[in-house]
């Protein structure tokens, strides 16, 4: 007998010290110290407003959405919104969140993400538990197509209901952010300034229905993918331009192939950065 328990225990040990050694993720400040979940919850906490930018197909930037959310939602008054539901979807979303409509109307009244049942239906389905707003906060997609195309003239076009759907006209747009320059770098001069501009009406829209819908003595917590949100410019950009008085908090998530230290390419990009395995298993 005591054999077979010192048996179990060294298996256990043996079993928690590889796992110490091989961590799925580790969190990071921004200028790049390790730093527990509990100490990052302990400042999300006093936040307004988080930003939490994702990877679309990774595992763990979504358990951790759930997660954060779950834990504030304890001692926080929470409002929760994401760039992946689209403004005009915002009824049938109402709609599944009170319970007059079941999850296979929702996906058929709303343009949901394909991996909208691994990844968002976690989230959603935690707001309806525990009885939470959720803001549908980003520009359909067909207008910022049109933006993609023909600049933000376009949108002058639309009618006034198109138009409540989206961040007001003219939208506030700085080209020389670095995070747009970035956007035509990285497209290695298949890019235009309108698919800059399609890229801000988004985050101009999505801060737009953050603020609009934020209420005082509450957390926002907004999902969105990282380069929304990415080096404090962003959504972020536009949320500071009309409220600087709110505390902000940013989150990003990298993959490394080494997490025991931030690349220097990830430091600065957000508050707190979860930096994931590069061998993590995506969703999609």
């Amino acid at each position: 007998m005591k054999r077979a328990l010192f048996l179990l225990f060294f298996t256990l040990i043996t079993f928690f010290g590889y796992s110490q050694k091989k961590p799925a993720y580790i969190i990071y400040t921004a200028t790049g110290k390790k730093v527990s979940y509990k100490k990052m919850m302990k400042t999300l906490d006093k936040k307004d407003i988080i930003l939490f930018g994702e990877l679309h197909n990774n595992a763990i930037a979504h358990w951790m959405q759930y997660e954060v959310t779950n834990d504030l939602s304890q001692s926080n008054e929470m409002i929760l919104g994401a760039e992946m539901f689209e403004a005009d979807n915002q009824k049938p979303l109402n709609d599944y969140l009170v319970g007059n409509i079941n999850a296979k109307a929702l996906d058929t009244l709303a343009r949901l993400w394909p991996n909208y049942k691994t990844d968002y239906a976690p989230l959603v389905d935690l707001a309806k538990s525990k009885q939470l707003p959720f803001i549908a906060t980003n520009i359909p997609r067909r207008y910022a197509s049109m933006v993609n195309k023909g600049g933000f003239e376009v949108l002058n076009t639309l009618s006034a209901e198109e138009k409540s759907w989206m961040a007001p006209l003219p939208m506030p747009f700085d080209s020389e952010l670095p995070t747009y320059k970035n956007i035509l770098a990285m497209m290695a001069g298949h890019g235009t300034p309108q698919l800059v501009e399609a890229q801000a009406s988004k985050d101009a829209t999505m801060a737009h229905f953050i603020l609009e819908n934020y209420q005082p003595n509450h957390t926002f917590m907004h999902y969105n993918g990282s380069y929304h949100s990415n080096h404090y410019e962003g959504i972020l950009w536009y949320l500071k331009r009309e409220r600087s008085d709110l505390q902000y908090a940013t989150i990003a998530t990298v993959m490394q192939d080494d997490l025991s230290k931030l690349l220097e390419e990830n430091k600065l990009m957000a508050d707190f950065i979860i930096c994931i395995d590069s061998n993590m298993t995506n969703t999609y």
